[in-house]
């Protein structure tokens, strides 16, 4: 009796399509995705001659400034009593914090004294104005 094998088969998976497919994820994600442009308040920083970036934007938080006098940390709108209780958390999260102010140029000194003041009531000293460079 003659037995014939049987034909192997082929288990190759088909990766014609497999372009296709990942373009197609590519271009979910592009179009899906949202990109912060700035967080914070419209603001019009004031001019200076001598500027120095800052060398890392890790421990950094940011406070704005606007010249109405509205103040926001990190892309939310806060009272000026509250700054003191949020900046302690962030400073007790991250000691190397550095508090990053940008204030419009209009703005009233009372109110960025008053952030100031809240500032070292939550032991946040290492502060920074931003501004742009002169021309």
């Amino acid at each position: 009796m003659d037995l014939q094998r049987k034909s192997e088969r082929k288990t190759d998976i088909p990766t014609a399509s497999l372009p296709d497919i990942i373009f197609m994820l590519i271009f979910f994600f592009m179009v899906s995705s949202v990109l912060k442009k700035s967080e914070g308040l419209p603001v019009t920083l004031p001019a200076a001659t001598q500027i120095k970036k800052l060398e890392s934007r890790v421990h950094v938080s940011h406070i704005w400034i606007s010249k109405t006098g509205r103040i926001s940390i990190d892309g939310k709108i806060v009272n000026p009593k509250s700054i003191r209780n949020i900046m302690y958390k962030k400073r007790a999260a991250d000691p190397q914090l550095t508090v990053s102010i940008r204030a419009d140029q209009e703005t009233s000194m009372d109110v960025i004294n008053t952030v100031h003041q809240e500032l070292r009531k939550a032991d946040a000293l290492k502060v920074n104005y931003s501004t742009r460079k002169a021309t």
